[in-house]
């Protein structure tokens, strides 16, 4: 028989900044791209930035990153109650109406609130990434693992960059249904090799391109091998072909 309303709802609670803020508590949608441009682990940044060992422009992404994971948690605590709510758990009265018609509101604002803190560690990754680029296409030809020139290789064909719904992990799904692991995209990605279109919700998808550094990376090989000359003829053999009289 359906629970009735009270006041609280049992075995759900708001969490507190301190709990969410002390430990990385799942993938926001910008993950990826702040271990790929800064070069740590979501974890190990967040190490470094207690003991004050970042630079500013790392510094600067943490304190986003951060905020962005705790508007995450909030939203994530939203939505679970909603679901709850809406269960069949509770019995249906005005009291479980006028709680759903408050979480829907509670979880409009925080929603809000995680797409502009979303906003704000894109703009901190900006310069990051901008310096990255720089340094990937000034400098030589990326060196990629014969596992990274594979993936590749696979994305090259067409993919996408998708957050599974239930566990929260990204992956590169390419056109025939391979899946790169994240961590293989996010050194492609920090290589130049690949970009993505931000405009697509991460859990619907982002189409991947592969740049014109990742295109070289692909041709190289193909366009740096030189034919092999001839042997030489050594003196008095036969020759290939008859000289014209």
């Amino acid at each position: 028989m359906p629970a009735a309303l009270g006041p609280t709802t049992k075995g759900l609670f708001m969490p507190s900044s301190s709990t969410s803020s002390s430990v990385h508590k799942g993938l926001t949608s910008l993950d990826h791209r702040v271990e790929a441009a800064t070069g740590h682990s979501i974890d190990r940044l967040r190490e470094l930035h207690d003991r004050d060992l970042l630079d500013e422009p790392a510094t600067r992404v943490a304190d986003a990153h951060r905020k962005l994971n705790d508007a995450t948690t909030v939203l994530t605590f939203h939505r679970v109650l909603l679901e709850r709510l809406a269960s069949g758990e509770y019995e249906i009265e005005r009291a479980l109406f006028a709680r759903i018609d408050r979480a829907v509101e509670r979880m409009k604002e925080a929603t809000a609130t995680r797409d502009a803190r979303r906003a704000e560690v894109a703009a901190a990754l900006e310069p990051l990434e901008r310096a990255g680029r720089r340094h990937t296409g000034s400098g030589s030809m990326p060196d990629l693992s014969a596992a990274d020139h594979a993936a590749l290789m696979a994305i090259s064909e067409g993919a996408q960059l998708r957050q599974h719904l239930l566990t929260g992990r990204v992956a590169a799904v390419t056109a025939s249904g391979t899946r790169v692991p994240a961590a293989t995209y996010q050194r492609l990605e920090a290589a130049g090799c690949v970009t993505r279109d931000e405009s697509h919700a991460l859990h619907a998808g982002q189409p991947i391109t592969v740049t014109d550094a990742g295109r070289t990376v692909l041709t190289g090989a193909r366009g740096t091998t030189r034919p092999t000359p001839p042997p030489a003829q050594r003196v008095g053999a036969w020759p290939a072909t008859r000289p014209r009289r």
